[in-house]
């Protein structure tokens, strides 16, 4: 029996997306799969906020807080200090885990894993505000993970990113794809259906992207590639444009873009999804788009996908990677390549059923059940 120790810090995001659903799973699945390690999971927060992690019932998992505010934890204590170690705090581990990049101290008697899930920071920092960009130079991201025995990258375009980048040997990382939530199915009940469209105030036929707004994302170049859409062809008028999710970080040109658009009031921003109505969103498109510059792993399309929405997706990054040949895929530099795969799937019934069945045999390669074993294989071997 192995001691395990995993950081938790991310669950105690107030809403979560990636690393936060990310590490909610993968510790779950390790509950529920591995009844021979002993568990010890690691928080800290300045206020009380355990209310907001997860009930972990298992009679093998302890959880552990302290109660350091955020910022002193961070930038005097961990970043100057190196304590307190936190593999000593939860009383000894034989194997460490961190689910993402954070300020963490460790001692050398723990096996030590780290998971990337990109490095946008490094490839375009141009993509982040001054706020963020300070955050990753002070956690310094390359001695960060010297400190660390072995890598999990969440596909191989990361791996080739983590060599390149930060100089790693190819040997030292693992890559372990990550897990589709199994809430995400087609949604046939039209009930349900019915009371997400009157929730979110949607249209009858819709043009849908799901995801945080921000630079990254390529928002400006999916509203004019709209744009276009509508200019081509007047048919289109009843296609409305939907772009859901929490605003991140330098939004100000995307909202710009908008305001500057003749079909300004067919684009319709619902803001922050409730995790429980998203299966009936993307149930509900026509057709999803992800012109994404960059990404590590993916996940909103394969949510799609997983729900029987058709996908147009970027040819950059892991993209091609995580959707194989089940979407249709687009340069996201050029808006007139978004526009012309918007006009195909929504005017050829065919090519839109091809990809809706595509897609849901796709995202079968990917469930969280395979994504722990993985790690606990990994963990195991030590």
């Amino acid at each position: 029996m192995s001691k395990i120790g995993i950081d938790i810090r991310t669950l105690m995001d107030k809403h979560y997306s990636g690393v936060s659903e990310y590490t909610f799973h993968l510790v779950n699945e390790f509950l529920r799969l591995d009844q021979n390690n002993d568990y010890r999971l690691y928080y800290n927060s300045g206020r009380d906020l355990a209310y907001r992690l997860p009930n972990f019932a298992a009679q093998n998992v302890k959880v552990i807080g302290t109660r350091y505010p955020n910022k002193i934890f961070n930038y005097v204590l961990q970043k100057l200090f190196h304590y307190p170690q936190i593999d000593k705090v939860i009383g000894g581990v034989d194997v460490f885990w961190s689910p993402h990049i954070n300020f963490l101290s460790l001692s050398k008697s723990a096996q030590k894993f780290l998971t990337i899930h990109d490095l946008s920071f490094l490839r375009y920092p141009e993509f982040f505000n001054q706020r963020k960009n300070f955050w990753h130079q002070l956690i310094n991201v390359q001695k960060l993970v010297a400190n660390f025995d072995h890598l999990i990258a969440v596909s191989g375009n990361t791996k080739q990113d983590i060599i390149e980048l930060l100089g790693i040997a190819p040997e030292k990382i693992n890559v372990i794809y990550s897990g589709i939530d199994s809430a995400y199915r087609p949604i046939d009940d039209l009930e349900e259906l019915e009371a997400v469209k009157l929730r979110y105030g949607l249209p009858e036929k819709f043009i849908l992207y799901l995801g945080n707004v921000e630079p990254r994302k390529n928002l400006i170049g999916l509203i004019r590639a709209y744009n276009d859409l509508r200019r081509r062809n007047p048919a289109f008028s009843g296609v409305k444009l939907v772009i859901a999710g929490a605003t991140g970080w330098k939004i100000k040109d995307i909202f710009k873009e908008l305001y500057a658009s003749d079909y300004q009031a067919d684009i319709k921003f619902l803001g922050y999804i409730d995790k429980a109505d998203k299966p009936a969103l993307y149930s509900l498109c026509s057709v999803f788009a992800y012109p994404s510059f960059y990404e590590g792993f993916g996940f909103p399309p394969l949510e799609a996908m997983a729900c029987g929405a058709p996908v147009i997706t970027s040819n950059v990054s892991s993209l091609p990677e995580i959707v194989g040949s089940a979407t249709l895929i687009v340069d996201p530099y050029n808006t007139n390549a978004i526009t012309t795969a918007l006009e195909q799937v929504l005017t050829d019934d065919a090519l839109a059923e091809r990809l809706r069945r595509d897609g849901l045999e796709q995202v079968k390669r990917f469930n969280w059940a395979n994504t722990a074993q993985r790690y606990l294989e990994l963990f195991n071997k030590k």
